[in-house]
């Protein structure tokens, strides 16, 4: 993938393909406040199976909508490790599925995961002059480096929004 970064006053964009990715994923409806309750679900499944390499077990956020534009109780996100095993039964609610192979627009987002300027600039400014349409496919965020060390500035979070 060739891309162009982002930086905190510009918004580089390009056209990527997504990999065809296997994940395990859970499903959170409901409040967007809650999510960490979800996502506290899939990282006790992924410890409990040790899979802590994060060059192979990456995460995901799929967004179904905008949780700024739509009630709490039609909020709906999957978030997803990637994972080539097979899932299983599991008391957490995992189950697995795949993201297909498609084509995307493509930004970088480098602070707060809670207002990702990347996902708004694709979705409001460069997708009305950019010619292209969406795909029925939610918006697919990468979240690159995770976990209780990382510091809300340094959050990096690659932003994909499926197009036709």
């Amino acid at each position: 993938m060739n891309s162009s970064f982002s930086n905190k006053d510009a918004m580089d964009v390009c056209i990527v393909t997504f990999s065809e990715t296997r994940v395990a994923a859970i499903t959170h409806t409901g409040s967007p406040g809650n999510e960490h309750y979800t996502f506290r679900k899939l990282i006790a499944w992924k410890l409990e199976r040790q899979l802590t390499d994060p060059a192979k077990h990456r995460h995901y956020g799929l967004h179904y909508a905008d949780p700024g534009s739509v009630a709490p109780d039609a909020y709906r996100a999957d978030f997803c490790l990637s994972f080539d095993g097979i899932v299983g039964q599991n008391p957490f609610g995992i189950f697995e599925m795949v993201i297909p192979e498609m084509r995307c627009a493509f930004a970088r987002d480098v602070g707060s995961r809670s207002n990702n300027r990347a996902a708004a600039s694709l979705y409001e400014r460069w997708l009305p002059s950019s010619g292209e349409s969406l795909s029925e496919y939610p918006m697919i965020f990468h979240y690159v480096n995770t976990g209780p060390d990382v510091k809300e500035d340094e959050a990096i979070t690659d932003v994909y929004l499926p197009l036709k």
